[in-house]
């Protein structure tokens, strides 16, 4: 019962947190997430609501990173495995989806009734966070934007979700 609450705590303050941050004029901020050992980072504009990973239903005949469909307020969405996407693991096994977890959703004005499933929530950052150069930029799909790097040396991959919501392979769900 106390994790539960604790994590209700911690999601009313992300929340609010994010709220803030929008409404901040200049600079960039991002939603940090953890993805199979991988720091990611989602334009706090294009992120929506986070909730923990539960009730996801099987989609049978689709691609192996995408783990259910999932009842987000009343909305049908779904739920990419982004480390699974991304090659980053291999598909969690039958199950797995019930493992601690969060989904991120798109934004909704995106227009994608999707959510990704990421392994922790790492908090809010912001541009300062970062070192003033950006990591050498290898090339990759359209997704994906800069490369950075924090103050303890961990390099975070900006996961832009505008241009994630339109790339042909992440739209392909059918097995």
């Amino acid at each position: 019962m106390a994790n539960k609450e604790a994590l209700r705590e911690l999601q009313q303050r992300l929340a609010e947190r994010m709220q803030a941050v929008r409404s901040e004029p200049q600079g960039q901020s991002w939603l940090a997430v953890d993805c199979a050992g991988q720091g990611v980072l989602f334009p706090l504009q294009q992120a929506g609501e986070i909730f923990v990973a539960q009730g996801l239903v099987d989609v049978p005949h689709a691609q192996p990173w995408l783990v259910g469909v999932a009842n987000l307020r009343g909305g049908l969405f779904t739920v990419v495995d982004l480390a699974g996407f991304l090659g980053l693991r291999a598909r969690r096994a039958a199950g797995r989806a019930a493992e601690p977890g969060h989904v991120v959703a798109f934004n909704a004005a995106l227009g994608l009734n999707c959510a990704l499933l990421v392994d922790r929530l790492q908090g809010l950052r912001h541009a300062a966070d970062f070192a003033a150069a950006d990591v050498d930029e290898p090339t990759g799909p359209s997704f994906a934007g800069a490369r950075r790097v924090d103050a303890g040396g961990r390099v975070w991959q900006e996961i832009v979700l505008s241009e994630l919501a339109t790339h042909e392979a992440f739209l392909a769900i059918a097995g």
